[in-house]
């Protein structure tokens, strides 16, 4: 029988995570995202990683797909000579230039542009917010002497947030160029850009993607800014998909203004008909534990009430005790929480009449249909992908079953919410066509006799137009 959960599980790669036979135990667990963060990547064991996925796609007939996490503009302090302590009140001097070890006066600080970028007045955070320092004076050059705020141990490398300077550093560093034309090499599906902030961001990984590949790679911008939850909706005409990251995003806003924030991102990215992943801390527990808290469950079933497509783990497979067991865990609340009546998504009609507004109107209309036929499953054929993405917007209750003669695609579109793609390459007459999709339909388990399934198609099939066609089969027979 297929799997029964619609919401996707992404799961990220790690030491944990390395060996062949956790990676399909992971696969039949429920994941169906891996992710490869460039933070901690080693491009021998990255390739390594993703040839096992890709054998394990053949072997297992799934279509797991590959997302590449870039790193961003990630800003630290130096290393720290013994063990030091800062207090409120004290005063201490952020110096960049050439690194050495601090100490309780004196930090080195890995961004050379601090000083001029940061003005007296503004805040300076330290691990994840633990540490709170105010800006006092800068020299312009080299030096930023602030006082502490919020004070305790003053640890080597640890992140450094600056939520309300003004940062020159573009989201793509020199290191994320590199990892970018390596990821683009190995043919991933999906590249997440960090600490996007503005649409050029994106418009500049667009153009690495363009000069390198021959496909389009979608973009995921991760959101952990306050700029990007302000400027979203310029950022949404240039991304395919949201991530909201609410590890930095909690530290660079109030922690308690991050619900809402989710909820509006969430709403943004439905609007647009782009997939969203809700990440960090989703089952930290679970690291160590067997059993998540009751709060990580809720947080996990809150995150598909709010219409996620997605829900990411990171520590907890990549360097976690349990990460089969985890996957096991969110699958089992995922599929608990989905059918579920309370969920309310907006079904605002496509109004924008682009060229593609009737297939926007046909996806939209075959998914409310579905739902009122309570029709098992909408097949579509597809040469970009476009319908899936439409129709899953849509979040009808039927499986979304995505027919494609474009393997690189088949991939892609595993992260979408519902939606499993087949590969299909016999584009006869309509009526075969559809004939065809549906015995594979019966075959996989997804349909049964006395099922209704909703058939959309661009006529004439063999031209592989744009989606003009709805058509609604009960099935009368299920031979294969």
């Amino acid at each position: 029988m297929p799997s029964k959960k619609k919401t996707k599980i992404v799961a990220t790669l790690g030491p944990a995570t390395s060996k062949r036979e956790v990676l399909k135990d992971m696969i039949d667990a429920g994941v169906d995202v891996f992710r490869i963060n460039f933070s901690h990547a080693n491009y021998d064991d990255v390739k390594e990683r993703i040839n096992i996925i890709r054998e394990l796609n053949e072997e297992l007939e799934t279509n797991i797909s590959i997302l590449a996490d870039l790193q961003g503009p990630k800003l630290r302090v130096g290393v720290m000579a013994g063990e030091v302590v800062v207090s409120p009140g004290d005063e201490i001097t952020f110096v960049t230039g050439k690194p050495f070890e601090g100490n309780s006066e004196k930090v080195y600080m890995n961004y050379t542009a601090f000083p001029k970028d940061v003005k007296a007045g503004e805040r300076i955070l330290l691990d994840d917010g633990k540490l709170i320092f105010e800006v006092v004076e800068t020299n312009g050059e080299n030096e930023v002497r602030a006082k502490v705020v919020q004070g305790g141990p003053l640890k080597s490398k640890k992140g450094v947030n600056l939520p309300n300077t003004n940062i020159s550093l573009p989201a793509l560093t020199e290191k994320d160029i590199k990892d970018a034309i390596f990821a683009i090499s190995q043919n991933v599906d999906w590249i997440a850009l960090s600490f996007v902030r503005f649409s050029q961001d994106l418009i500049d990984l667009q153009n690495i993607i363009k000069e390198h590949s021959e496909h389009k790679i979608p973009i995921i911008a991760k959101i952990e800014k306050p700029e990007a939850v302000e400027n979203i909706d310029k950022i949404v005409a240039y991304c395919d998909g949201l991530m909201v990251a609410r590890g930095d995003l909690g530290v660079e806003v109030p922690a308690q203004e991050v619900p809402l924030i989710q909820k509006q991102l969430v709403l943004r990215a439905k609007k647009a008909r782009i997939p969203v992943i809700i990440a960090t801390q989703m089952m930290e527990t679970m690291i160590t534990s067997l059993t998540p808290t009751r709060a990580e469950v809720n947080d996990v079933a809150n995150s598909v009430m709010d219409g996620a497509d997605a829900v990411m783990l990171s520590g907890e497979t990549s360097v976690g005790n349990y990460p089969v067991q985890v996957i096991q865990k969110m699958s089992s609340i995922l599929q608990s929480v989905e059918g579920s009546e309370l969920i309310h998504v907006p079904h605002d009609p496509p109004h924008i009449r682009t060229k593609r507004y009737i297939t926007k109107s046909v996806c939209y209309h075959a998914a409310i249909m579905a739902n009122e036929i309570k029709a098992k499953a909408i097949s579509t054929l597809t040469n970009s992908g476009y319908t899936a993405f439409q129709i899953s917007a849509w979040r009808p209750s039927a499986h979304i079953l995505v027919f494609t003669s474009n393997r690189r695609i088949l991939t892609q579109l595993n992260l979408l919410w519902g939606v499993k793609a087949f590969y299909y390459d016999r584009f006869v007459s309509t009526d075969e066509t559809i004939e065809d999709v549906n015995s594979i339909a019966c075959k996989k388990g997804f349909l049964d006799v006395g099922d209704m399934l909703i058939s959309l198609a661009a006529m004439p099939i063999k031209d592989k137009g744009m989606v003009n066609t709805l058509r609604v089969t009960e099935i009368e027979t299920c031979a294969f």
